[in-house]
């Protein structure tokens, strides 16, 4: 294969595979990106609340 012949050759291929993809609709990625928002912030709030205990307790301890 020439040099040109490479790139194009590559370039179909990758369109064909991404015509085999399953895209989200819409709702879903909303659905999703909703979803890992609040997850995050759940945990944000959970390793916030135990650092400020152990911090608490640590000082406390080597006091």
């Amino acid at each position: 294969m020439n040099i040109i012949a490479k790139p194009v050759n590559f370039l179909k291929e990758v369109r064909a595979e991404l015509s085999k993809v399953s895209w989200s609709t819409k709702q879903e990625l909303m659905a999703s990106t909703v979803l890992v928002i609040t997850v995050t912030a759940i945990m944000t709030v959970f390793i916030g609340i135990v650092d400020v205990i152990l911090s608490r307790f640590l000082s406390a301890v080597f006091k």
